[in-house]
């Protein structure tokens, strides 16, 4: 018989779980600017690519709103509709 320690006994570590509430606490909170934009005008009479646009921004209803991010792509997307929308930085 041997007096060797059965590798069994090795220690695991374990990962720190965050839940998704921290994870989106932690989003809204970043020091980013942020555009607060309202959809203003119907969507009647205006062409399929400008209402993809509206939806694609997350707007849905009139007086609808919603705070995005201020990125590049968004400022592109809200130019093209911005005869529809209003835009505020919050």
């Amino acid at each position: 018989m041997s007096d060797e320690k059965p590798e069994a006994t090795k220690k695991t570590v374990k990962k720190k779980r965050t839940s998704k509430k921290a994870v989106l606490k932690k989003k809204r909170t970043s020091k980013k600017a942020v555009l607060k934009l309202k959809l203003v005008k119907s969507l009647i009479g205006s062409t399929k690519r400008q209402r993809e646009t509206v939806k694609g921004l997350g707007l849905r209803k009139i007086r609808g709103s919603v705070e995005l991010q201020d990125t590049p792509e968004i400022r592109g997307m809200v130019k093209k509709v911005l005869h529809l929308i209003e835009v505020k930085k919050a």
